[in-house]
């Protein structure tokens, strides 16, 4: 093995790695012969000094290698969606069910929370008796029951992103450009995934800030993707205010639901059904737009789209009740309002503010072993360009302590800039949150 000192101080240093380095090193760190702390060295270095196009893919590749890799026949066209992170980010929970209704094969190899973004397993999670830890075997009797199936790495699947994965969320490297790659498309591969829609949230909630740094990642991502085999589309979507209604775990499976039998939530509505066309034609299920619309508004109508969701809690080993009685799901002992405190219209929302202020209730982790209370959470209705007054409901913390909900709901307050003059040019419609898209 090649020492890691001297692979952090050339990369410290600018230099680009080959693959025999980057697997070494990487190699290393999941036999545990290379700490946390020279992996920790190593990832900031990276941060800073980036990577070149070759030494993303290798990194991909060595990702990939450190495990199984799943294939499915080329016939099936699986297809997957990946986010790269939001604040009330659940698009996958809906999406999945939806496409495998119309006739999808969805295998999706999930994370959990990042920074200040909840993670898709953690939500899943929330349900009673779901697990997320399955092998290869009953990752595809998964599939062929429900059409889909969302689990996590394991020892099996993309080991090494995993460890390094949980790593980057409390060494301040989450938004490292190659590392987001790397990891992205290796699982996605691994998964068998023989097409990806990648939904790049793009603004204050993102850990993507500008739309010119997103075209830079999808950029990555595509090259990268395609470069080992895979059909990629990136949708570049808004997150400059959080995704529906609901923040929190259990609270994000409640909305899911709601929407799967018809709630409104225009929002999120847009978004996925504009990812499920670009599933759908990607994967061949659809030829054209109107065809996939077609097909999504049965699904949806029909309930079908509602039904997958349930057969899939159910061989995962969770309570399929939910579906019908939301009861079932964590609740918590505090709902405390958040009121107001002055008359004008919401000019920007801060949504990282948002994000950190619910990991403070246990929302999110603040370290790798941090306990989740699934029944965290926020419900905020109030959108960018709204006007409230003085005393107007903006919404609900739910929490186990209260002095820390109180201190949570007075976070959430400066989130929301609020101003006396009306611009009408912020007003965000639902339709606004798709950005741009790269085919």
């Amino acid at each position: 093995m090649v020492n890691p000192v001297e692979l952090i101080i050339k990369k410290r240093s600018g230099e680009e790695l080959n693959k025999d380095e980057l697997k070494s090193i990487v190699t290393g760190y999941i036999k545990d012969s290379v700490p946390d702390y020279q992996m920790s060295a190593f990832l900031m270095a990276v941060f800073f000094r980036g990577m070149k196009s070759r030494e993303i893919q290798d990194l991909s590749e060595i990702y990939i290698e450190s495990g199984k890799r799943i294939s499915f026949p080329e016939e099936l066209q699986t297809v997957d969606k990946h986010s790269t992170g939001g604040v009330g980010d659940k698009i996958s929970l809906m999406l999945a069910p939806l496409v495998a209704a119309c006739g999808g094969i969805v295998p999706m190899i999930s994370g959990r929370g990042l920074g200040h973004t909840g993670g898709t397993l953690d939500k899943l999670e929330s349900i009673p008796g779901l697990r997320t830890d399955y092998a290869e075997a009953d990752f595809r009797r998964i599939i062929k029951k429900a059409g889909f199936s969302i689990i996590s790495q394991s020892e099996e699947l993309v080991p090494a992103d995993k460890r390094i994965y949980a790593l980057r969320d409390v060494t301040g490297t989450v938004e490292s450009l190659p590392l987001i790659t790397a990891s992205i498309i290796s699982k996605k591969i691994a998964e068998g995934a023989q097409n990806l829609v990648i939904d790049l949230k793009v603004g204050s909630g993102a850990f993507i800030k500008d739309l010119d740094r997103g075209r830079e990642l999808g950029s990555l991502l595509k090259r990268t993707g395609e470069n080992l085999g895979q059909k990629v589309n990136v949708v570049y979507s808004d997150m400059n205010a959080p995704l529906g209604f609901y923040i929190g775990n259990a609270l994000e499976i409640k909305e899911t639901i709601e929407y799967l039998k018809g709630a409104e939530v225009p929002d999120i509505d847009v978004l996925t059904r504009y990812l499920a066309t670009r599933m759908l034609i990607l994967s061949g299920r659809a030829k054209v737009e109107k065809e996939a619309a077609d097909k999504i508004n049965q699904a949806l109508s029909s309930g079908t789209a509602l039904e997958r969701f349930a057969k899939f809690i159910e061989a995962q080993g969770g309570n399929p009740r939910v579906c019908d009685d939301l009861s079932l799901l964590p609740q918590s002992k505090h709902i405390l309002e958040i009121k107001a405190e002055k008359s004008g219209w919401i000019s920007s929302i801060n949504c990282q503010g948002i994000g950190y202020a619910l990991v403070n209730i246990g929302a999110g982790r603040k370290q790798i072993d941090s306990k989740l209370d699934y029944a965290a959470g926020a419900y905020l209705v109030p959108r960018i360009g709204d006007r409230i007054e003085k005393g107007d409901d903006i919404g609900k913390v739910y929490c186990h302590d209260r002095n820390q909900g109180l201190h949570t709901v007075n976070q959430i307050l400066t989130a929301y800039n609020i101003t006396e003059e009306k611009d009408s040019g912020l007003k965000r419609e639902p339709e606004d949150i798709i950005l741009d898209l790269d085919l």
